[in-house]
């Protein structure tokens, strides 16, 4: 199973986030996280805590691994929402980019999301979402995290 093994463990996170999901002209913000991820049920399900201190929130993320379909469900959740999001679906390409879809909604708009992870080795991995509505054509990336394990 080619999944998230390589996540476990702790994280620095370096954040690039649109200040407007949907604007790509509506600047960035950069910030600091910590992450930190554990494996459960013999690697088929993962869980990862983020802690934003200069953004004031903490974020996870639940992915679960169905063995009949093998495909990914990755379920985000915050503290101050207490509830999961919708989950984006997908699975590991043969180069080792993940790609997972799903629908949502932003700031009363229906959007399509798209989770890419990419870059991944022992030391370093990105995670790049993208929102794109109504066609799928054409994605706007929003949010850009670049992890660095920790020693």
């Amino acid at each position: 199973m080619t999944g998230f093994d390589f996540l476990v463990g702790e994280w620095d996170v370096a954040n690039r986030r649109l200040r407007d999901f949907l604007d790509p002209g509506s600047g960035w913000d950069h910030f600091g996280a910590t992450s930190r991820c554990w494996s459960l049920f013999e690697g088929a399900a993962n869980v990862d805590e983020m802690d934003c201190p200069e953004r004031g929130f903490r974020g996870m993320t639940l992915r679960l691994f169905d063995r009949e379909t093998r495909e990914w469900s990755l379920n985000w959740s915050t503290g101050g929402s207490g509830r999961l999001d919708p989950p984006v679906r997908g699975r590991f390409r043969a180069d080792g980019t993940g790609e997972f879809r799903g629908e949502d909604a932003y700031a009363g708009t229906g959007v399509c999301v798209r989770y890419l992870w990419s870059g991944i080795d022992e030391r370093s991995a990105r995670w790049e979402q993208a929102f794109s509505v109504g066609d799928e054509r054409g994605w706007v990336t929003n949010w850009v995290m670049d992890f660095t394990r920790r020693n």
